[in-house]
């Protein structure tokens, strides 16, 4: 197949071009040029703005668009309009933010999304992120009309994850020592390598799926510890896990998600269901998952080829986790009080 990649050079997207070229298709890439130029020397690229720049795609056809980076409707609505008359499919990556409630497990693609109160924002918050998500996709699908692939992830992780969302968490246990881990051992995660993700969009362009997808893993629940444990095993360090009560991490202003990522307190009104996202549709359409122990070796593999002096855009500072883990050793001393 002939595939135009909107973007195409950041985490999912280069795992996408290397998942297209591996099944033998033919890409063009488009984007600003400016996030790893080169990356790919022998895939076409065609540089431009996503906003009033696509005068690159004008005049081109193709058999298929996946689209990693729309995050506006008015401008996702320009190339899905443009692209609506040269090509036949297009795929479209948004995110399982879109859903206005997640207290429940078990949500399917059938859950009311989020509707902004003001759909002509465009500025990405944590209040906007998901509903700008959700008018993105009717954009494309009333371009489109019924040739629409809607893939709505879950944390996408793995080599080249600049977020560290879960990238924390593989290099803090390979450090060993005592280790603070977030709330109950059991408390249920989910997640999806990046390459995994990949391989199965481009199945599902290839044979012209469309719809709604719900795209998290794994294939059966896993809570915090086995993530944990497997850190431990593939890294070969001493670790030792100290499990610190929801109560005491929100009475240290510990933020959840970012600066203690796969973490959401359990009393959240929202966390019901956010780590317990159903995939089953997306595995009914051949989603399949690689073992833990592959996803965290390859984490680090690629965490030891980047070079030391990158921030760290998530995760505990080690003095930070020092401080809360003597107060915490202090506090179960005293008898818990």
């Amino acid at each position: 197949m002939n595939v135009l990649i909107l973007g195409g050079t950041v985490f999912l997207g280069r795992a996408l071009v290397r998942a297209a070229l591996e099944c033998g298709h033919t890409l063009t890439l488009f984007n600003r040029g400016r996030t790893n130029p080169g990356l790919f020397p022998d895939v076409e690229e065609l540089y431009g703005e996503r906003d009033g720049g696509l005068q690159a795609l004008q005049g081109r056809r193709w058999d298929a668009v996946i689209d990693t980076c729309g995050y506006f409707p008015r401008v996702v609505g320009q190339s899905a309009e443009l692209l609506a008359n040269a090509v036949e499919h297009y795929t479209f990556i948004s995110s399982i933010s879109v859903y206005a409630n997640t207290s429940q497990p078990g949500l399917d693609e059938r859950a009311p999304v989020i509707k902004l109160a003001d759909e002509t924002v465009e500025e990405i918050t944590g209040d906007s992120y998901g509903g700008l998500k959700a008018l993105c996709e009717q954009a494309v699908e009333q371009a489109m009309p019924g040739r629409v692939l809607v893939i709505r992830p879950g944390l996408i992780v793995g080599p080249h994850d600049r977020s560290d969302r879960f990238t924390y968490w593989p290099w803090r246990v390979s450090q060993g020592g005592e280790v603070l881990a977030p709330g109950r051992a059991q408390r249920r995660v989910q997640f999806i390598d990046v390459r995994d993700l990949a391989e199965w969009i481009v199945h599902m362009m290839e044979s012209a799926q469309t719809g709604v997808f719900n795209a998290d893993g794994p294939a059966q629940p896993m809570p915090m510890s086995e993530l944990l444990d497997t850190c431990k095993a593939v890294s070969g360090s001493d670790a030792h896990f100290i499990w610190v009560e929801d109560a005491f991490l929100l009475d240290h202003e510990v933020g959840a998600w970012m600066e203690m990522p796969l973490w959401i307190p359990e009393s959240d009104p929202e966390a019901g269901g956010f780590f317990a996202i159903s995939n089953a549709r997306a595995m009914a359409a051949g989603l399949r998952f690689r073992a833990l122990e592959d996803t965290v070796r390859a984490t680090l593999d690629w965490l030891a080829e980047r070079p030391a002096e990158t921030a760290w855009r998530a995760g505990l500072q080690r003095e930070r986790e020092a401080s809360l883990l003597r107060a915490w050793n202090e506090r179960q001393s005293a008898g818990g009080r």
